[in-house]
């Protein structure tokens, strides 16, 4: 499948984020899966690998990978993080959360998404490269701290008990910040799963907590339920997994968006006290005034 002009300034993006993940070739007296290389033959398609100097190689191999094995990519870029969390944390250099942020969101850029990557707790093991970074939040840290306990303790529940208690997480999470939640209702024909106040508008809120990424599908129905209310309603919709890029692709196709997105990597980030609530879902929605686009993650509006 050929490699388009997008694809490849996203390619271009990923090589340099990822260059100091491991060296391009193994030690000589070293492990020899330790490097771009080994990963490329541990993926099975080591006759991807061209070698020459380290910059152009890796380069070379994200293009070479998505253009004749596009099926290996997410298996490629797997590896690669993970054997750099042996290589960085032997060097005493332990990747960083937020190296993987930015490769999640070249990853993101090229149609992919890998749950392993975007996994919340995952994230949250890693070290930060801010470790000195001010509070944002016009909460204590003590409230943080807790609320951040209380949304890793819920993958202990089982599937049908989690997504309850998600929605009394995330009402407790919103009144906390001061957004006056109210918990799910049940009108004539359907249900809705919250809703709060941010300034002068009225959200309805849609959560979701599943292994899958919400579909366009599932965006359609709540914009629906949203559209079907007072004309100045407006919905978010909260998906732990995130939403497909073909979702969000076609849902801002040719119609306006009534909505904003959130995910769990939007929700650790703002429980580390890199953003407040209240500043994540205003950029969310100027973002989503300004472009349309349904879901920016916080990440991308903190720069």
């Amino acid at each position: 499948m050929p490699v388009s002009l997008k694809e490849t300034q996203s390619l271009s993006k990923l090589s340099q984020s990822l260059y100091d993940f491991l060296p391009a070739n193994p030690h000589p007296y070293a492990d020899q899966s330790i490097s771009f290389s080994g990963c490329a033959v541990k993926s099975g398609i080591g006759n991807l690998w061209t070698g020459g100097s380290k910059k152009t190689a890796i380069s070379n191999l994200l293009h070479n990978t998505l253009g004749q094995a596009r099926s290996s990519f997410c298996k490629l870029m797997l590896c690669i993080v993970q054997t750099s969390l042996i290589y960085r944390g032997n060097k005493g250099t332990p990747l960083t959360r937020e190296e993987i942020e930015r490769v999640n969101q070249k990853i993101a850029e090229l149609g992919f998404k890998i749950p392993e990557l975007w996994n919340g707790e995952f994230l949250h093991s890693l070290p930060s490269s801010k470790p000195n970074l001010p509070l944002k939040s016009e909460i204590g840290s003590n409230e943080i701290l807790q609320l951040k306990e209380e949304f890793i303790g819920l993958t202990s529940f089982d599937a049908q008990a989690r997504g309850y208690a998600f929605q009394d997480f995330l009402n407790k999470m919103f009144n906390i910040f001061g957004l006056n939640a109210k918990k799910s209702f049940r009108i004539i024909g359907e249900e809705i799963d919250g809703s709060f106040e941010l300034g002068s508008d009225i959200y309805l809120m849609e959560a979701k907590w599943q292994s899958r990424q919400s579909p366009e599908s599932e965006l359609l129905v709540f914009s629906g339920k949203v559209g079907g209310k007072a004309m100045w309603s407006r919905g978010l919709f909260i998906s732990y997994a995130g939403f497909t890029t073909q979702g969000l692709e076609a849902f801002a196709r040719g119609k306006s968006t009534n909505l904003i997105g959130m995910d769990a990597q939007d929700i650790f980030f703002i429980l580390e006290g890199r953003m407040s609530l209240v500043d994540a879902l205003k950029a969310k929605a100027r973002q989503a005034a300004e472009t349309n686009a349904f879901f920016t993650s916080v990440f991308s509006l903190s720069d």
